[in-house]
This record gives C-alpha cells, structure tokens and sequence, in this order.
C-alpha cells in the first residue's frame, strides 16, 4: 500500500471518465474520515462502473472496503474506507444535497445566534 488511498480513488474515477471530481479534506472537522471525494457519472450505469473501478482498485492495491451504499439504484453510491469515503451521483443528485458546501462549512461561517431568514432546523415543524 504505497499509494495513498486518495490518489487511487482518483485515478479509478478518472479511468471511467467521472466529471467534477473533489476532495475534501475533513479532518478538522469529523474524527470519522480523513477525505471525502465526490465525483459524478452521467448515467446510473456510469455511477455504477464508476463505483466498482473505486473498489476493484483500491482492493488490487490492499485496501480494505468497509461497505458501499446506493448501488440498487446507483442515483447516488456511497463506498467506505474508513478514512476515506467517496460519493459518486448523478448530477441533478450532486446538485440537490450539494455536499461540498455542506462539508466546506467551519463553525463561525455562520452568524451567531443563527440570524437570518434563511435558518432551517432540520426535522424542526416550519411556523412561518
């Protein structure tokens, strides 16, 4: 295991032509996972190559998956290597959840004391 298991994932998504490939480094924001890479596939049958490519590589280099998520319908596959998890979605997907902003928030992106019309609690009832 000499290449970091990053740069495999990369390299996997790139040989089945992913688009908008990122990496986000996460580690000063969750003890779970080093990076998280999302990409995106044009098709469900895309997504799903493009997900067994991740896991067909990092396996020939001696990574071990811990689990993959979504591949019945392949609209969005999560795989899991512990310290590094990769998103592959379609784009209307991708652009729904939108994880990079998600993940590329710090605590003090937000105003203090949540000010702002646009402030949601999630699973909180809408009184407005």
């Amino acid at each position: 295991m000499t290449q970091p298991l990053k740069d495999i994932v990369i390299n996997a998504l790139e040989e089945i032509k992913a688009t908008n490939i990122t990496s986000i480094d996460v580690r000063e924001l969750t003890g779970m996972m080093d990076h998280m890479i999302v990409a995106s596939g044009n098709s469900n049958r895309q997504v799903k190559s493009l997900a067994n490519s991740v896991v067909v590589d990092a396996k020939k280099a001696g990574y071990t998956m811990i689990g993959i998520e979504g591949d019945d319908t392949s609209e969005w596959i999560l795989v899991d290597f512990g310290d590094v998890i990769v998103h592959i979605m379609l784009p209307t997907t991708r652009e729904f959840y939108d994880l990079e902003r998600l993940w590329s928030l710090r605590p003090g992106d937000l105003p203090e004391g949540g000010s702002g019309d646009d402030d949601i609690t999630l699973g909180a009832p809408d009184n407005g």
